[in-house]
């Protein structure tokens, strides 16, 4: 493991991690696979076997304190859950504001004025949204940036999100709770429907596995169908539903039970979880 200060080359910014877990491991993964330079990467977590695992996985420079990670990094990447961002940005809050460094939050629920004002005030902020498919480099992200945030900045964090997946950019931040109901919650709903798949192929005489592994598969190839040929999902679903035909009467049937209107209530009701952890985190 090193400590060292890293090469001050203006080819990349640095870019310091505060928090290793899962999504901040994927991203700093993605980087590496796409030619950063590790030692331009830093990470804080306060848990050792953390901080050895980044180190001797992807050559990071590895920290236990993020006023440590931070020193002398352009960009911020806070990968810390809601609960303890407040805490964790009063740590770093003098560096910021002697610094100005761009601080990406993928925090759910707090607000970019939460995190600019815990950051010492006219912060760059950027929240980004990625969902659990970025673990396999297969994320999607939303982004928004606060009106400090330069077109410069945009660009790497764009680059930084790029890495696990595409991005799209929303521009009113009142959004971003519709992002996380529906990208950043979504896999959660995906997965959940294909427990009920297999299930009911299990309970038509299907083995598990065999009730499993038709579920999956199907559900990668609609996938990749959704996402690599250019037609709606209205008109993918017309294709293979054929009148009077089995899939017609399973679609049928999903639609007398108000899949449609299930849908909408509980991507309103992750919507209006978001709003509400925002608001438990204003002062």
């Amino acid at each position: 493991m090193s400590d060292s200060t890293p090469s001050t080359s203006p080819s990349a910014p640095i870019v310091a991690f505060i928090g290793g877990g899962n999504m901040a491991r994927s991203l700093i993964g993605g980087m590496i696979t796409r030619g950063a330079d590790p030692t331009r990467v830093r990470v804080a977590d306060p848990v050792a076997a953390v901080r050895e695992a980044l180190f001797a996985d992807f050559g990071v420079q590895v920290f236990a304190s993020a006023t440590e990670a931070v020193d002398q990094a352009s960009v911020w990447v806070l990968a810390v859950k809601p609960q303890v961002m407040r805490t964790v940005c009063a740590e770093v809050v003098d560096i910021a504001r002697n610094a100005r460094p761009l601080a990406v939050s993928i925090a759910a629920g707090l607000s970019s004025t939460q995190l600019s004002t815990w950051l010492g005030g006219d912060a760059a902020v950027i929240r980004a949204m990625p969902n659990t498919p970025s673990l396999i480099g297969a994320g999607m992200t939303g982004l928004f940036a606060n009106a400090q945030v330069d077109p410069t900045q945009r660009g790497q964090a764009e680059r930084l999100l790029d890495a696990v997946g595409p991005t799209v950019w929303i521009e009113d931040e009142a959004q971003m709770d519709a992002v996380t109901a529906v990208s950043g919650s979504g896999p959660a709903y995906v997965f959940l429907f294909a427990e009920a798949l297999q299930a009911a192929g299990i309970r038509q005489g299907l083995s598990a596995d065999t009730a499993r592994l038709l579920a999956n598969q199907t559900l990668l190839g609609a996938s990749r169908m959704l996402t690599e040929r250019d037609e709606p999902a209205a008109e993918l679903r017309r294709n293979v539903t054929s009148p009077g035909g089995t899939t017609h009467a399973a679609v049928e049937t999903f639609e007398q039970g108000g899949l449609r209107e299930l849908v909408d209530r509980a991507v309103a009701a992750a919507a209006a979880r978001g709003r509400e952890l925002s608001a438990a985190n204003d002062d």
